[in-house]
């Protein structure tokens, strides 16, 4: 495979030591996004020790670390809540089709175009649920009864704060001592598992038994991998997790091209997006089957891969093999871990994920961009990610439609004496020279469905009985669909019903050839299109009437005072 040339004994060596390091950081994130998407710790670890292999091996990124992250954990836990634990693992099969289907016919480079106050919006929005959603352990509150949407849960905290534990309040403080510590003063050490060990170690001599941990809350975590089964797959089942499961393939499509991006702009590299989303789906098609959760490309993983000193995908394959071994030798020791202790590594990566100056820069801004996020960011946290993302994308489609819109003008001209060239210019017309037998408009933007009706209204405005040739200047329309087409029609029609003709200057290929497969072009007339306004101006006075003009006070047929010079009885030849 292209991604594995180059290979040899010196980048081994960075591979080995690179999958070593972040394989030790993924063991207890695997735990810890698990847990807070609603799940046993072990699943996360199967995740990535599955994913994380098949992401590496069939993936289009050199340095894409695969594994459960912080984005899924709102999705899947409202998955879970709402339809069990057996039918997340079906709808994260389907997504893993899904992605393989959106790789095989090229879609990877549309995930792309997804607006980034859309993906700041609700990746703040998912720092906040699993920042929040980490107070009740932090505090180690009990009787608390998740919900599936924010309000309800943050009321449920503020009713249960009289329970909260000082064991397990200091437990809490202990992780977060050592991550803030070591990320500060020894980043070479994973800031997660010192923080882990710590509060573990803190909870089990100290005070034992007195701290709610993995084992006590989720049972013992089994040192082997899970048989192969394969969930029932009904069509029922299917049918009601297709929308879930689409969820998931667009937020795993998204967060993974992200990622590769991101790998991309630290290693002067670059990614197969579309071979991205077929790893992807791969890995979440196949890891489902052994009890994993949905996974995609996690960014920090990555950049702490590549600081590492990765070389090639071989990196991540190791990463998986070193989770693959902890979890033989050693998991009856994840047993003793205290939740308390895991509330800390989720709130420090939801603080890291949250893009807070990135976030506060977009709201400075005070444009549609602003509003676009904030909306955004308030139906992540206040409904669910769905509906932020579907209104989020509707309002950048609206919002960008209008933008368009804005940037069509229609501006109705006449050729300027003054200019040195004969250019045409509007303000030719506003000091009330005009010919009342030619109309000549330069059109600009693209004419598209969000702007056609504008154009034909202001075009059919300036018509009236006095004049039947119609000049439009095409050449700054480098776009124009069906609908702009019809409008367009419409314009010729009209002009048509009263005796006149279109004429067409400039014209660039992609309109041009819309017109030509929609007949228009044959309805206006081949011999109306011109390359140059000139000769269409000249096309122009050899049709018009042979009277004079009614606002020509000098000159007759062919020398009309607006549209041709006064010491010069030839026809002028004017520039574009």
């Amino acid at each position: 495979m292209e991604r594995f040339k180059g290979c040899n004994a010196r980048t081994l060596r960075r591979d080995l030591l690179s999958g070593l390091i972040v394989g030790i950081i993924a063991i207890p994130l695997g735990m810890a996004f698990a847990i807070a998407s609603g799940v046993n710790p072990q699943y996360g670890i199967y995740t990535t020790i599955i994913a994380g292999f098949l992401i590496s091996l069939f993936g289009g990124s050199r340095f894409q670390i695969g594994g459960p992250t912080g984005a899924f954990v709102p999705v899947l836990l409202l998955i879970v809540m709402q339809y069990g634990f057996e039918n997340l693992l079906i709808a994260g099969f389907m997504a893993g089709i899904m992605l393989v289907l959106m790789g095989l016919f090229k879609l990877g480079t549309l995930i792309k175009y997804i607006p980034r106050p859309v993906t700041l919006g609700f990746t703040a929005g998912i720092a906040v649920i699993i920042f929040t959603g980490q107070i009740g352990n932090f505090l180690g509150l009990s009787g608390l009864t998740k919900h599936e949407d924010f309000l309800s849960n943050m009321k449920e905290i503020f009713e249960h704060l009289g329970t909260a534990d000082i064991y397990s309040l200091v437990t809490a403080f202990v992780c977060l001592a050592a991550i803030t510590i070591c990320s500060r003063y020894a980043p070479k050490i994973p800031a997660s598992l010192a923080g882990l060990t710590a509060a573990t170690i803190a909870a089990v001599f100290f005070f034992p038994g007195q701290v709610a941990t993995i084992g006590s809350t989720y049972g013992e975590i089994s040192s082997t991998l899970p048989a192969f089964a394969i969930p029932d797959f009904s069509l029922e089942r299917m049918q009601q997790l297709l929308y879930p499961a689409f969820i998931i393939a667009m937020l795993g499509g998204i967060e993974s091209l992200l990622s590769a991006v991101v790998a991309d702009g630290m290693t002067g590299k670059r990614h197969d997006s579309n071979q991205e989303l077929i790893g992807q789906g791969i890995a979440n098609i196949i890891t489902p089957l052994f009890g994993g959760i949905p996974a995609t490309g996690a960014i920090a993983r990555t950049a702490t891969n590549i600081k590492s000193g990765a070389a090639s995908p071989l990196s991540g394959i190791v990463h998986s093999i070193v989770v693959l071994i902890v979890l033989l030798l050693f998991a009856p020791l994840a047993s003793h871990i205290p939740l308390a202790g895991m509330a800390p590594v989720l709130m420090v990566v939801a603080w890291n994920m949250s893009e807070r100056k990135e976030f506060v820069r977009g709201l400075q801004t005070r444009t549609t961009d602003s509003i676009l996020l904030t909306i955004t960011f308030l139906l992540t946290v206040l409904t669910n990610l769905t509906t932020a993302v579907e209104v989020g994308l509707v309002m950048a489609a609206v919002l960008f439609v209008k933008r368009m819109s804005d940037i069509v003008t229609v501006a109705k001209v006449l050729p300027d004496p003054a200019s040195k060239h004969e250019k045409v210019a509007a303000h030719i017309v506003n000091e009330g020279r005009d010919c009342p037998q030619v109309r000549i408009f330069t059109v600009e933007g693209p004419l598209f469905f969000g702007a056609a009706a504008q154009f034909e209204q202001l075009i059919l405005n300036a018509a009236d009985n006095g004049h039947r040739i119609l000049l439009l200047r095409m050449g700054k329309v480098p776009f124009l669909d069906m609908t702009g087409e019809a409008n367009l029609a419409a314009v010729v029609h009209d002009y048509k019903k009263r005796g006149g003709c279109v004429l067409i200057s400039g014209i660039q290929p992609q309109p041009r050839q819309l017109l030509e497969r929609t007949g228009l072009t044959a309805e206006i007339g081949h011999d109306h299109f011109f390359e140059h306004t000139g000769e269409a101006i000249n096309a122009a006075l050899a049709r018009v009437e042979k009277p004079k003009c009614a606002g020509c006070k000098h000159f007759a047929f062919r020398e009309c005072s607006v549209l041709s010079k006064p010491d010069s009885p030839r026809q002028m030849m004017y520039s574009v």
